[in-house]
């Protein structure tokens, strides 16, 4: 008997966890202190994208944060103090068992096949701006601020995988200044540089997220898995690599119920009802 994997069943204990329909809205909720990151709450996030693979009634998620802020990084007391003990004792190990668990979890995020839309607001930097490029969209405010901040700790911002994404969003030149500087970019910057695809009111923020997810919902959600995969995948591929291996993902698209509904509503002048098979 085959048991059905359900997001709405899931009970994170170190974040906001909504399922509506088919979007599920995660949020990271300590906005006393704009909403920073624990070891604990890393993981749990790494856990449930990882598990959302096998989710079969959410679509998309909305990654935000409580609020007027996104995320703040790090948790100062509760993960960079720890982390300078473990430097001085020569827990070496340790060190190295962290940076890759929070590696992992971009790797959950953009291994799960709902596509992730970012709904930013505020502060977002250090590891929350890595958070929000690790996602597939971004909508912000023009009161936010992001920020990769690893350089003003004495870090790279080689961190999470910002040296391979982040320039593949906005451009070598403009992503190495970031990381170099750790300087913030505002709203109107984030989005003529490409890292927003759009910006909102911070009163429709939310709101204009859940709108754009729901219309991703609607579409064939079993080919929107495949173009997450391609575009990340393709990343490591030549020209004629990924030509090929996107003719094999198109064929087999073709072979989806989704593409047949959409030519029969075309001939009969109707909008296609996809149904993600």
């Amino acid at each position: 008997m085959t048991t059905r994997l359900l997001a709405a069943d899931f009970r994170p204990a170190t974040f906001g966890w909504r399922v509506d329909g088919p979007v599920a809205t995660l949020t990271l909720s300590r906005p006393e202190r704009k909403n920073p990151l624990t070891f604990e709450s890393y993981a749990e996030m790494r856990d449930t994208f990882r598990a959302l693979s096998f989710a079969t009634d959410v679509k998309v998620i909305v990654l935000t944060g409580a609020g007027e802020n996104f995320c703040s990084g790090g948790d100062v007391h509760e993960i960079i103090g720890p982390l300078v003990q473990m430097k001085e004792q020569g827990r070496m190990g340790e060190l190295l068992d962290f940076t890759r668990m929070t590696g992992d979890l971009v790797k959950a995020i953009r291994g799960c096949p709902q596509p992730v839309i970012a709904a930013i607001d505020g502060v977002c930097v250090g590891a929350g701006a890595i958070l929000a490029m690790a996602s597939d969209l971004r909508l912000g405010t023009a009161r936010s601020k992001v920020a990769f901040l690893f350089t003003r700790v004495g870090l790279s911002g080689a961190d999470m995988g910002a040296c391979a994404i982040l320039p593949r969003i906005i451009g070598q030149g403009r992503a190495s200044e970031l990381l170099y500087t750790g300087r913030a970019m505002d709203g109107a910057e984030a989005e003529r540089w490409g890292f927003y695809n759009r910006i909102a009111a911070p009163e429709t923020l939310l709101d204009e997220a859940h709108e754009l997810a729901r219309s991703l919902a609607a579409g064939p959600t079993f080919a929107h898995g495949i173009t997450k995969r391609c575009l990340h995948q393709e990343w490591s591929m030549g020209v004629d690599e990924a030509i090929e291996a996107e003719a094999q993902a198109q064929a087999i698209c073709m072979q989806t119920e989704d593409f047949a509904r959409a030519f029969r509503a075309f001939a009969a002048k109707e909008k296609p009802v996809f149904e993600g098979n």
